[in-house]
Order: C-alpha cells, then structure tokens, then sequence
C-alpha cells in the first residue's frame, strides 16, 4: 500500500537552504508538529516555489549559492501577490549588522545555528496565529 501523507494543520513552509541536513533536520521536525514543509537548496528555487504559490511562512537562511538570501527577501517583500509571506531568517551569519540588514529588510524575525527546536516551533505558531 502507498504511503499516505500525513494530514498537516500547521500551515505550509518552504525551507530554503542549502545545507542538506539543515533541510532534514527541518522537515523531519516541522513535519512532525504538523506542518507541510517543502523545502529548497537556492534562493532561485525558493523564489520559484513562493511564486508558484501554497507558501504560508519561509524558513530562508542568508549564505546560499547564487542568489544570497538577503536579495530574495528583497524580492519576496517588492512582489504585491507575496510581499506579506511571513519570512524567518535561520542563518549561522550571528552578528549584529545581519540581523539589522534582515529585520530591515522585512523579515518577520531572525534566528542564528545552531538553533532551538522548540524555540522556532514556537516563532513560526507565533507568526502563523497572527494572520
């Protein structure tokens, strides 16, 4: 018998990073608190996956191949059908001058790796309740 998804109630997430484990560890956790998670390796794809619509809230880390992700905030805030997705951003860059350009930028919050589990779960219900 095929597997069957899981029926999600959280909401759906588009993590984009492009660290492989970083996507894992996100999808296995944040599927297992109900949420639908889809997730990319690159600012290009993400943009791609929010254009393509279905996106409740994206999980972006700032340091990726390509298209770093500060620029696909950019793009995600100036886009009228998408500017008001809820973005977090989730990055090993800690200092204070990435975390000002990001909340400056439009993101709904910033959190650095490693990073508490629980601590995210609870940002992403926080934001996704407010809506």
């Amino acid at each position: 018998m095929p597997d069957v998804p899981a029926r999600t109630s959280g909401g759906r997430i588009l993590v984009v990073d492009d660290e492989p484990h970083i996507r894992r560890v996100l999808e296995a956790m944040l599927g297992k608190e109900g949420f639908e998670v889809h997730s990319v390796c690159d600012g290009v794809e993400g943009l791609q996956a929010i254009a393509d619509g279905g996106v409740d809230l994206v999980i972006l880390d700032l340091l990726m191949p390509g298209t770093h992700g500060l620029e696909v905030l950019a793009k995600i805030r100036s886009d009228p059908e998408r500017s008001t997705t809820p973005v977090i951003i989730l990055t090993a860059k800690g200092q204070d001058t990435d975390r000002e350009a990001a909340l400056t930028g439009g993101a709904d919050d910033f959190m650095t790796k490693p990073f508490s589990p629980k601590k995210l779960v609870a940002r992403i219900r926080e934001i996704l309740g407010a809506r």
